[in-house]
This record gives structure tokens, C-alpha cells and sequence, in this order.
């Protein structure tokens, strides 16, 4: 634990995580572990890592997977390195630089995830279009809540994806994914967001 505050000192330093106690940004991370349905996913994406929150926080606590930490920021990427580094992480974590929309494309990541995680990322239709890829059927995207989070996920656009609406627990809503995603999804760079689905 000693090794992890330190790191998220860092981020917070270098403004990568808000205000508030670093402890409160573990436990954050750790709610993500409750909602999550299952044993301990075997590989597992963070969109939009940021400062490593939750994904480094998860990664530790499940050391049995496989992680990637996204995000298309050079200074985020270079900082999420560098803690993979200090904790020891290296040989199962590993920091993508870039577009989610175009990373979900890639062989080696499309449809390969049993989790993936969100935690400040975008509106919903963003969040879950820029998932779908990397979720293998039957995995899971697990997104952190607002506190009144009603009507956010619509199940029409979510079916397009191949997704569902899963159950919400511990301040966070769980998605999964019943079907493969079409083969066009996710649209080109910015699309998702221009154009949302919902």
C-alpha cells in the first residue's frame, strides 16, 4: 500500500487526480472490485487511465490479471510507466498512447477483455460505443456513477452494441456484453461523440 499512496501522490501532484485524500481515491478504485460479477477478470482494460485510477489500484488487487491502461495523453502515459515501474507491475501491465476508437480495432485488444473500466472517461454513449470492441461476449464494462444516475444508459442504443444493462452496485453500473459489436463499432476518432448513439 506504501508503494501505491506514493505513486497517487505523484498523480495528484501532477494533477492527474482531483482533490481529496489519496486514500479516498483507493477506495474510489475499490468499487469498482465490488460491482465487479465474478471471480477476478483475467485481462482487463482501463479507458481513459489518467492517473491510474482505478486501474492501477486494481491491478494490485487482483494480481492474477493482465492489464492495459489507456489513455492519449503523452504526460498521462509517461507518468502510468513510470508507476508500473515503482510498483512492480511490468510483467503483466502495460500503457497504450491513444484513441480508444482506434486501440479497439486492434487484433490483439478487439474483443479480448473480461473487464473494462471507466472512470471520468465521457457521457455514456461514448463510454460504452468506445468499449464494446475490447469486451470479449459475456464480459463486463464497468462505469462510476454520478449520485443520481437514473436514465443515463439507454437500452435501445446499448442493443445496437451488442450490450445490456447489467445491475448497479456500490456507486457504480455494470454493462455487459451479450454479442460481439457490429464490425463498424466503434466509429472513427471523435465520432462517438459527435454523433452519440444515445
Amino acid at each position: 500500500m506504501g508503494d501505491l499512496l506514493t505513486v497517487l501522490e505523484r498523480s495528484r501532484e501532477l494533477g492527474f487526480l482531483g482533490p481529496g485524500a489519496v486514500e479516498s481515491h483507493i477506495l474510489h478504485a475499490e468499487r469498482f472490485a465490488a460491482a465487479y460479477d465474478g471471480a477476478a477478470p483475467a485481462r482487463a482494460l482501463d479507458l481513459g487511465s489518467g492517473g491510474g485510477v482505478p486501474g492501477l489500484v486494481l491491478a494490485g488487487n487482483w494480481p492474477g490479471s493482465e492489464w492495459w491502461l489507456l489513455d492519449a495523453s503523452e504526460r498521462r502515459t509517461a507518468f502510468l510507466e513510470g508507476a508500473i515501474q515503482a510498483l512492480g507491475l511490468a510483467d503483466r501491465v502495460w500503457v497504450r498512447r491513444g484513441r480508444a476508437e482506434e486501440f479497439a480495432r486492434d487484433d490483439s485488444l478487439r474483443h479480448q477483455m473480461d473487464l473494462v473500466t471507466a472512470r471520468s472517461f465521457g457521457p455514456p454513449a461514448v463510454t460504452a460505443e468506445c468499449a464494446t470492441g475490447f469486451l470479449r461476449v459475456g464480459g463486463q464494462l464497468i462505469v462510476s456513477e454520478p449520485p443520481e444516475p437514473d436514465g443515463r444508459w439507454d437500452e435501445q442504443g446499448l442493443a445496437i452494441l451488442g450490450m445490456e444493462v447489467g445491475p448497479a452496485r456500490s456507486g457504480c453500473q455494470i454493462l455487459r456484453q451479450l454479442a460481439a459489436c457490429p464490425e463498424h463499432y466503434p466509429r472513427r476518432v471523435g465520432i462517438p461523440a459527435k454523433r452519440p448513439l444515445f
